[in-house]
């Protein structure tokens, strides 16, 4: 037996249909496989820029270069007035001292 550019294959139909759907079934199982390992890598470099940002927050935010809340903002300007009328009241009583002890 020979094999040449003349000689023949036969095959039934059951064998091309199978090995058709066999082909068909790789590529699907390619192009799946494909396609997830390039959504994990876009997640793997989500993952990365959070983390990036988050660092940057962590360092950041005590530092105050991020900017304060709304909330903080109120705080400080409570606590601001809060000085000024403690350091009003010291010289109150300080005024007050000084009145006392003339007297005595």
């Amino acid at each position: 037996m020979e094999l040449t550019e003349e000689s023949k294959v036969q095959l039934d139909i059951k064998a091309i249909i199978g090995m058709i759907i066999g082909v068909i079934s790789i590529a699907g199982v390619w192009f799946t496989l494909t396609a997830e390992m390039g959504q994990l890598q876009l997640d793997v470099i989500r993952m990365q820029d959070a983390v990036e940002l988050n660092e940057e927050f962590r360092i950041k935010w005590p530092r105050g270069e991020m900017g304060a809340l709304p909330d903080d903002a109120k705080q400080d300007l409570k606590i601001m007035y809060l000085q000024e009328e403690v350091k009003y009241l010291k010289e109150v009583v300080k005024q007050l001292e000084i009145d006392n002890a003339k007297k005595n």
